[in-house]
């Protein structure tokens, strides 16, 4: 039991400090473009309460913690009203970007952060120091993990509204359309294609390699500090 709760700590509260960032950066981006909807929802606060979404913020993440696999999540979407913005199309790709850009940020900070422990307490801390390693460490991932599974160019996905920003105004309409498919959309490529063939696991063979890259990217800076 002490190492089920031990792995749900390591892994959950990583994961709910990640995504509150991710969507308060969004919010802060769009009230930098004139858009005050966050602000006045009461959605720029870094209190995780107010993100909170009962299944993708709690019941998913602890339910694959206990089950010892990989966990993600997600919170409510900070409210945006891209018509307020000054320029809705490039800002709007400004805001989308925030997200990932926070969690890129915070995934740079981590790595710092480990190093200085690294350099601080060795590679064989006290269990203390030991606990917040395995929660940077874990941080570091799931953020890594966020921003580049955000980055997928499809509707309601950052990188959807960075696409739609990107193409001329009547497509980028349209195509802003696959929004509310986005979710069976994306059950066919986590789920139904994967079980059908594993070769049709595209999603992981889309965002494994730039993640394990970025991942390694840190792992040798750590090794500056063994």
């Amino acid at each position: 039991m002490s190492q089920t709760v031990y792995q749900v700590a390591t892994w959950l509260i990583p994961l709910v400090i990640a995504i509150v960032f991710h969507e308060v950066a969004h919010g802060w981006v769009a009230r930098l473009f004139g858009d005050p909807t966050a602000g006045q929802s009461g959605r720029l606060s870094l209190n995780p309460i107010r993100h909170v979404d009962p299944v993708g913020t709690i019941i998913l993440p602890m339910g694959l913690a206990l089950a010892g696999v990989p966990i993600f999540g997600w919170a409510r979407p900070v409210p945006v009203d891209k018509r307020r913005l000054r320029n809705p199309r490039l800002h709007m790709m400004f805001v989308a970007l925030a997200g990932p850009g926070m969690n890129f940020l915070l995934a740079a900070l981590t790595f710092v952060a480990l190093g200085g422990l690294l350099a601080a307490f060795g590679p064989k801390p006290t269990a203390l120091v030991a606990f917040l390693n395995a929660n940077l460490a874990n941080f570091a991932i799931i953020n890594v993990m966020l921003a580049v599974f955000n980055l997928l160019p499809l509707p309601p996905f950052d990188g959807g509204h960075v696409v739609e920003g990107l193409l001329p105004p009547s497509l980028g309409r349209r195509y802003a359309r696959l929004a509310r498919y986005g979710f069976p959309i994306m059950l066919v490529l986590l789920v139904v294609l994967p079980a059908i063939s594993p070769r049709a696991d595209y999603i992981p063979q889309l965002i494994g390699p730039p993640i394990n890259w970025i991942l390694d990217q840190g792992s040798r800076f750590l090794s500056l500090f063994v």
